[in-house]
């Protein structure tokens, strides 16, 4: 008889400061706090090369978010840049490489970032004070909420690389810019400012200089994570994200998921705080408290295929 695999076993950390990252940087707020707090900033951190995108890099962003999804003591994430850049993508110096993995193995370091914070079940805002193209741009399209600096020189700048959009960017940039607006910036693989109509719905919230984006950024995390429910704002970005694409299955759906959060613990609270006019103190988890309509979409397995120890792949030209 097969039997599922057991879940995979995460340590969670007595505090994110402490942990041994060499490319990121993970704080709470207060950064003087020595527990975990609701919000907690995660910075991109490569001082020395304007935080490009590495393979360590990618380990490092999706470890985090690994933590971040089942650390009930998280309430919301803001990712921000070190330095004058928020992330000048990919790092050229290291370059492209192929031929250490069949391609049905291949999975792309950007996808792997985008699907662990696609998936993580806590809002997460982007701070982007500074330039940001390529992945550096993309791995961002599955948060939350994006603020930026007005004038922070923003590029999906694939096809003048030879390569194409990757990250799982054809899936969201349509989404939240159009298909009009996503093809031109894709097409011309130009850098615009981040006020260029082409971006309008990519970012929430402008700013007129780099330094008031982190803080705005953290004064909307503070909202959030004093002010809702981690269920409510998951189940509807799930809900927006994967959808049955008609209004008749969105209404079925709809009446399950929300059946099932009536007379719970958030939706108790939710109301007894509103009557007593004081704020409220959700307590529910996704872990624990999730209605039983949840997951309503058939999960995909990204995993790729073991291989023995020392197995090498001609590259294919």
């Amino acid at each position: 008889m097969a039997f599922p695999a057991d879940p995979k076993q995460l340590q969670l950390p007595s505090s994110y400061a402490a942990l041994p990252f060499e490319q990121i940087r993970v704080s709470h707020v207060p950064e003087s706090s020595k527990e975990v707090t609701p919000v907690v900033v995660l910075t991109l951190y490569r001082p020395n090369n304007y935080n490009a995108f590495t393979d360590k890099l990618m380990r490092e962003l999706e470890g985090a978010f690994e933590l971040f999804d089942v650390d009930d003591r998280v309430k919301c994430i803001v990712v921000a840049g070190h330095g004058k850049m928020f992330c000048a993508g990919a790092d050229l110096d290291v370059g492209f490489s192929s031929g250490n993995e069949s391609v049905k193995d291949h999975r792309d370091g950007g996808g792997r970032v985008t699907l662990a914070i696609h998936r993580c079940r806590k809002p997460t805002i982007a701070a982007i004070h500074g330039s940001a193209v390529g992945v550096g741009i993309t791995m961002t399209l599955p948060m939350t909420i994006r603020v930026a600096y007005e004038k922070a020189k923003i590029g999906f700048v694939f096809a003048r690389r030879g390569i194409i959009m990757e990250a799982c960017s054809s899936f969201f940039l349509p989404k939240l810019v159009g298909m009009g607006r996503a093809l031109h910036l894709v097409t011309t693989g130009s850098v615009y400012e981040a006020s260029n109509p082409l971006f309008n719905g990519l970012f929430s919230e402008l700013l007129p200089s780099p330094d008031k984006v982190l803080p705005r950024a953290l004064e909307l995390a503070d909202e959030i994570a004093k002010n809702t429910s981690v269920v409510s704002t998951n189940l509807m970005r799930e809900l927006m994200y994967r959808n049955p694409g008609s209004a008749e299955g969105t209404h079925i759906l709809d009446s399950a998921v929300i059946y099932g959060l009536f007379g719970g613990k958030d939706n108790t609270e939710g109301v007894i705080s509103f009557k007593e006019k004081r704020p409220a103190q959700f307590s529910a988890t996704m872990q624990e408290d999730a209605p039983g309509a949840y997951p309503w979409w058939e999960t995909v397995s990204t995993s790729s295929r073991p291989k023995p120890e020392g197995l090498k792949y001609k590259a294919k030209m």
